[in-house]
Parts: C-alpha cells; structure tokens; sequence
C-alpha cells in the first residue's frame, strides 16, 4: 500500500547552492549541468537577472544608462521572499526580464519547489540576505578577458547590442562594479570553481555530491 507524502513540514529541506561570479565566467554552464545531472524535477533555477526592477517609468532611451551591475538595481528583497517560499514548499510566480527592452514582460512564470534550488547570479554572494539561505556557496573565477569575450559575444548575440553599447556598459558599470561587490563577495564562497564548466574535476565533484543529496531529499 502506498503511504501518503508527508506534510511540507515534515519534508526534508532542499538543498540550496549559490553560485556567484563574474559576468561571463561561466554560472549559467555549472548551473544547467548541476539541473541535467538530477531526475526531472528534481531541481529547478532561481536566476538574478529575472529581478532586475521594471525600467517602465523611464523613456528607452534612457533605460540603457541605469546601471545593472548595482545591487540597486535588483529586487532581492523579493528574490529572497520567492527562495524562502519554495524552501518551504511554496511555488511562486517569478518575474521575467526582457534585456532588449531593458524592462520586465508582463507575463511571470510559476515555479514549483523542488529537491535542489539553484541560485545564480553575480551578486548572489554579496547579499546576505540571499547568503545566510545557501547551503553551499560557490563562487565561479574565471579570467577578465575570457569573461569579457563571453560577454561581448552573448550581448551581440542574444540581447540585440552594439559593440559601442557593450563597451560603454563594461567601462562605466560592469568593470567596476565587479571590483566593488562581485570580487570581494568570493571570500564568503564554499567552494570556488577556477574556469567554471571548463573545470571538469571540480564539476564532477559537484554533481556527484548533488546527485546524492537530491537522492536523499526526493
């Protein structure tokens, strides 16, 4: 006879990891392979670019010039408030970001709890707020120029850039807001990850200590 599942109170808590790092160093590749090495839903995302604030009040035009890489810009009071419902069973209604318009979708995404919850951001370390929630803090380094041609060619590519455009935005924001908050926040890592997905000895250790906490919490 099967037995009921037990009440959400009575559920093991899932296992959270923070993966924190530069702009282009590789979170986004750790994460998918930390969601494709567990059962189907067995674990699911929580990404820091879906929590930019809505730029709607401003023109456009001038949506472009906000800084983006300022905690400033981000809701991680809601981030937060979204991680701590599903850590107890909750699903939620995510918001979605649109970079070519620079402002979010109407439209939000509903998200079931799960197993292993997976925060990625480049500033999810240095919120401790987000931090004192993680389990397991990593912290992905990867060299500046290798981050820089990651980003250069994701923004031409998938979010409708210039390379003027580009090159503005890494010189006034995201240079130095990396040395002012993303940098200095790999000192509260668990775990640092040198070149990211590349790092296959790191990777695979990793997945096989995920692997079996999913197990444990399934």
């Amino acid at each position: 006879m099967n037995q009921s599942a037990p009440p959400p109170s009575h559920r093991k808590p899932p296992l959270v990891l923070g993966i924190a790092g530069g702009s282009g160093s590789g979170k986004s590749t750790i994460a998918k392979a930390i969601l494709e090495a567990l059962p189907v839903g067995q674990g699911i995302l929580l990404q820091q670019d879906h929590y930019y604030r809505s730029q709607s009040h401003l023109p456009a035009t001038e949506r472009a010039g906000v800084n983006y890489d300022h905690p400033d810009a981000l809701e991680l009071d809601l981030m937060t408030t979204h991680l701590d419902a599903l850590r107890t069973g909750a699903p939620i209604q995510r918001p979605t970001y649109d970079f070519a318009i620079h402002d979010r979708v109407k439209e939000s995404v509903r998200v079931a709890p799960a197993p292993v919850i997976v925060v990625e951001g480049i500033l999810v370390l240095a919120d401790d707020r987000l931090r004192s929630r993680f389990e397991v803090k990593l912290f992905v380094d990867t060299d500046s120029d290798i981050r820089l041609m990651r980003r250069i060619r994701r923004d031409l590519e998938q979010r409708g850039r210039t390379f003027a455009q580009v090159r503005k935005q890494y010189y006034e924001s995201v240079r130095p807001m990396h040395l002012a908050f993303v940098e200095p926040s790999k000192r509260f890592a668990d775990v640092i990850i040198p070149e990211g997905g590349q790092n296959r000895v790191a990777l695979d250790f990793l997945l096989s200590f995920v692997r079996q906490r999913g197990a444990e919490g399934g």
